[in-house]
């Protein structure tokens, strides 16, 4: 048996049915996962349940691969932590083991991500995912660290996530490298740096060792197109059909069906992150009239001109102009 070989089997051994989870690796994830909202009620003081229910019920029935909760999209930074065990709990309820479901655990503190993904596998959740450190920038060889004694403590299949716009971090291709040498249980990245270039550079390195998912939804196609395989997106909590066929028909090889998916809605992906993520998409939920728009400060509801621009483009695309 060849190391390679090896790597895989013990990774199945780590993210197979342990503890009841479902099993996924770097060569299983893949296609479209969304990175769910925390739908809250109207004050903002509690979660609101039903509408969480009601989102990922839309989220299974449009054919998302996977499940995000408790992610930046969901506000992590603004949830305790019964809260968070809740919302996860929750999501793998409802989920019921048609998709896997991959939690949002990072922090700036090895401890507490330790702690957060713990409670989260405890929750239910099939992996976690974990952002770099923000605020206190350590450097690459503390990054490695960190995602090593977090990997070496839950013991569960783990997702980087990198995105040094709002970390003030960013992991580089060498300590990447470095922790897929450490961590046979990290099996994948969501690369939110922007830079396809840095994409294709993981996949020419790392091949099937890692599974880099898209952390920007207007470059799923590009990335895909260089290797990755799908997207953890913020836009599919609105739309989550033509994300998720977008990531299916590239990896079908069907690109010009794929094109013409990711052309159509690109407008509503820029229309998301109009303002700071995720009040653009709170906001478009809102006016289905399941999701209120509530945002945890320091976030607040997207401004009116932000507004005016959001409802115009999403219902432009849903006529189809």
């Amino acid at each position: 048996m060849n190391g390679a070989e090896e790597k895989r089997l013990n990774l199945a051994s780590v993210a197979g049915n342990r503890n009841g989870r479902r099993m996924f690796s770097p060569t299983s994830l893949a296609g479209a996962y969304t990175a769910l909202v925390t739908p809250f009620t109207e004050d903002g003081s509690a979660i609101d349940l039903e509408a969480l229910e009601w989102l990922v019920e839309g989220q299974l029935a449009a054919g998302v691969s996977g499940l995000v909760p408790c992610g930046t999209t969901g506000e992590s930074p603004t949830l305790t932590e019964a809260e968070q065990k809740l919302v996860v709990e929750r999501t793998v309820k409802v989920a019921r083991g048609r998709v896997p479901v991959i939690a949002g655990a990072g922090s700036f503190s090895t401890q507490k991500t330790i702690k957060t993904a713990q409670a989260a596998l405890e929750a239910g959740a099939d992996g976690v995912m974990i952002v770099m450190p923000y605020y206190s920038r350590p450097t690459q060889a503390g990054l490695v660290e960190h995602v090593a004694h977090v990997a070496q403590a839950v013991k569960a299949p783990i997702v980087l996530y990198n995105i040094p716009g709002r970390t003030g971090v960013d992991l580089g291709i060498e300590a990447t490298e470095a922790i897929c040498a450490r961590a046979s249980n990290v099996v994948g990245i969501k690369d939110a740096t922007g830079n396809v270039l840095r994409c294709q550079d993981i996949v020419r390195r790392l091949g099937d060792r890692l599974a880099v998912m898209s952390g920007d939804d207007a470059l799923t196609l590009p990335m895909m197109a260089c290797g990755a395989r799908g997207l953890i997106s913020t836009t599919s909590n609105l739309f989550p059909k033509p994300v998720a066929d977008t990531c299916r028909l590239a990896l079908a090889g069907e690109w010009k069906d794929a094109r013409r998916v990711h052309f159509a809605i690109l407008p509503v992906y820029e229309a998301m992150f109009i303002e700071a993520s995720p009040a653009p998409v709170k906001f478009a939920l809102s006016q289905r009239g399941r999701i209120r728009a509530t945002v945890r400060l320091p976030l607040v509801t997207p401004s009116e001109a932000a507004r005016a621009k959001i409802i115009e483009t999403v219902k432009k695309y849903e006529s189809g102009a």
